[in-house]
């Protein structure tokens, strides 16, 4: 077979420019945004086992928001705050936080990050607080670590306490406070370097009812007055419908967003309504909620129809009456995306 002269070059630089169209493509995904994950993959192996805890996930949080993040367990929620927090590492993809990028951070810059970007609040509080400090010397260790004068440091603390409603704990030590108390004191302490990422991983999950709101008023006051953006893992319901925006990530990727938004009804009384949405990312793909894929009976292949307005989603019945392409077969199940 004769190749035409030049057709190696041509196709090299259409080859070239597909590249080069890729790689802005990467680089402006999330531009503006504080917290952008791009495609991020993490697997962990071990004893001859491979675990996808992330695949290909991709999400944009911007300044000033408080999300909340949902999903069962091993969905890769905790690995994800973890890669945010700086304690891990994505195997592929890029996060990047507050123009940090994650992956490429050296071991002290890595320190630096976390000591001075991102405050994180665990569940338990244990994890949280210095069990042989007290809520005010909890709050000044971070700022003595990163080089805060003293007299900066104490006052820092106190004013921190004071918002967070804890002032009258800031001489005990964690054992002398209540669970509520601790958590308000251990957000307070991961605030104490003024961040611009607060994580909270669970952090109302061993609280009563009336205390985990307490905590997460806590949360709220944090992102509204100290202007910190917030991520709150929760499986608490009452949490989750309380902030404009909650993320949902199945099997490693994010699979819905709900947003919230105020509204008046008739009468001129204020209602919140909720939208959920499947998220759609970038090649194309989205995750069907398992209850509708379960309730018609939906596996292995569908099939797509575009209507004028939506896109029609279909339960494949290649046993039906109707062949594929024809009319909906009886009994298929018709899902609308607007």
């Amino acid at each position: 077979m004769t190749v035409p002269a030049g057709a190696g070059i041509k196709a090299a630089d259409g080859i070239a420019e597909l590249g080069a169209e890729a790689r802005r493509a990467h680089s402006s995904y999330g531009e503006g945004a504080l917290v952008v994950c791009d495609q991020v993959v993490r697997i962990y192996t071990g004893a001859g086992i491979e675990v996808q805890a992330l695949q290909g996930l991709d999400l944009l949080i911007e300044e000033g928001e408080l999300v909340a993040m949902v999903g069962a367990s091993g969905s890769g929620k905790s690995t994800l705050m973890n890669i945010l927090a700086g304690l891990d590492t994505p195997t592929a993809g890029r996060v990047r936080v507050a123009g940090h990028d994650l992956g490429s951070l050296s071991a002290r810059e890595r320190l630096g990050y976390r000591r001075r970007q991102v405050g994180f609040v665990w569940q338990q509080a244990a994890r949280n607080l210095l069990p042989y400090l007290t809520a005010r010397q909890n709050v000044t260790t971070p700022m003595r670590l990163s080089g805060v004068s003293r007299r900066r440091r104490g006052s820092k603390a106190m004013e921190l306490l004071e918002v967070f409603g804890v002032a009258h704990c800031a001489n005990r030590t964690p054992d002398r406070m209540s669970g509520g108390e601790q958590q308000r004191a251990a957000i307070a302490t991961a605030l104490a370097n003024t961040p611009r990422l607060l994580l909270a991983d669970e952090p109302t999950g061993e609280l009563d009812s009336r205390t985990a709101q307490e905590v997460f008023a806590a949360l709220q006051t944090a992102n509204t007055e100290l202007g910190a953006t917030v991520l709150v893992v929760t499986h608490d319901p009452a949490v989750s419908a309380q902030v404009r925006r909650t993320v949902a990530i199945r099997d490693g990727r994010t699979s819905t967003e709900t947003l919230r938004h105020d509204a008046a009804d008739e009468l001129g009384n204020a209602v919140r309504h909720a939208v959920e949405y499947a998220v759609l990312d970038r090649v194309g793909r989205v995750q069907l909620p398992r209850d509708m894929v379960e309730q018609h009976q939906m596996r292995d292949l569908v099939r797509l129809e575009s209507e004028s307005d939506h896109i029609s989603v279909w339960a494949d019945r290649l046993a039906g009456p109707n062949p594929p392409g024809g009319a909906p077969a009886t009994g298929g199940t018709e899902r609308g995306t607007r």
